[in-house]
């Protein structure tokens, strides 16, 4: 399994490299920018870049191999399961899917620590993939929409149910710091079409908490990459978050939501397992100042 990963070089910039089979070591492709000129050519190409360690006391530091000024959208409620267990029950299945948005700075990659904001009560899991988009898309078909997806990733859209449902945008609940991390990059053609039904599980503490398959989805890659192009210019380096299946945990009699030291982890057929610690609030701080100094 190709995985691609992001790293952040010696002067601060962030490379894009292939990480080796076990896990050890990651060969650099080319710079951030210049991966997602053409990320697909990129991907086949044999490294050129230094091979630097991935673990260790020397490793370098991974990020995700986000543009800054990439789009990062997020389909809810696209599992028929997900809708019937929430607060959207008892209402008719919209034409379009509910779309929401995440900034690239509430992304994070697996092992970061991610820390519960003051206010809440504990934070929620949500499994699921991400498609990486690799050309740019205008009022596209969704044929052509699909085939410009470059590749998939493991990802966890941890939501923050208090701040979430304080009003009836989900903005705020969908951004805390550090809720979005994401696993390597597998090139699409490796993993295949969601369709066909890729198993993706979530388990909080080695306990499954969710367990569904992609071809369960209600807005598929293609139709709904298609819609958004309809409105705005998607392009290549933009993300869509394809939404989760059941399980969640503030749906559940008593709810159950993640604590500080917690482990959850979410596995997705093809594309490996991305797993975080949870921890508390009081720690934001240091880890803000971590990431300012870096």
């Amino acid at each position: 399994m190709t995985r691609i990963v992001g790293v952040r070089g010696a002067d601060g910039e962030v490379l894009v490299g292939r990480l080796s089979e076990d896990g050890q070591e990651v060969a650099v492709i080319a710079g951030l920018a210049e991966f997602w000129t053409d990320a697909a050519a990129a991907m086949r190409r044999t490294p050129s870049g230094p091979v630097l360690p991935a673990t260790g006391v020397d490793a370098v530091e991974q990020v995700p191999p986000v543009l800054p000024g990439a789009r990062v959208i997020c389909i809810g409620l696209n599992y028929l399961k997900h809708v019937a267990e929430g607060s959207f029950a008892d209402q008719d299945l919209p034409e379009h899917p509910t779309l929401f948005a995440r900034w690239p700075a509430s992304l994070t990659v697996g092992g970061a620590a991610i820390p519960v904001p003051v206010d809440e009560a504990g934070l929620d899991w949500e499994g699921e993939v991400v498609a990486w988009v690799g050309q740019t898309l205008i009022d596209a078909d969704p044929d052509e929409a699909l085939a410009s997806v470059v590749g998939y990733s493991t990802f966890n859209d941890v939501t923050a149910r208090r701040a979430q449902k304080l009003t009836s945008q989900w903005i705020l609940g969908k951004n805390a710091d550090r809720s979005g991390p994401l696993g390597p990059l597998v090139p699409a053609e490796e993993v295949g079409d969601l369709r066909d039904g890729l198993r993706v599980v979530t388990r909080v503490n080695g306990e499954v908490v969710q367990d569904g398959t992609t071809d369960q989805m209600v807005y598929t890659v293609g139709d709904t990459l298609a819609l958004i192009s309809r409105t705005f210019t998607v392009r290549p380096g933009d993300l869509l978050a394809t939404g989760t299946p059941s399980g969640v945990g503030y749906a559940r009699t008593p709810p159950w939501l993640l604590q500080p030291g917690d482990v959850v982890e979410v596995e997705a057929e093809r594309l490996g397992v991305l797993s975080n610690p949870i921890v508390a609030g009081a720690e934001r701080a240091g880890l803000a100042e971590a990431g300012r100094t870096r």
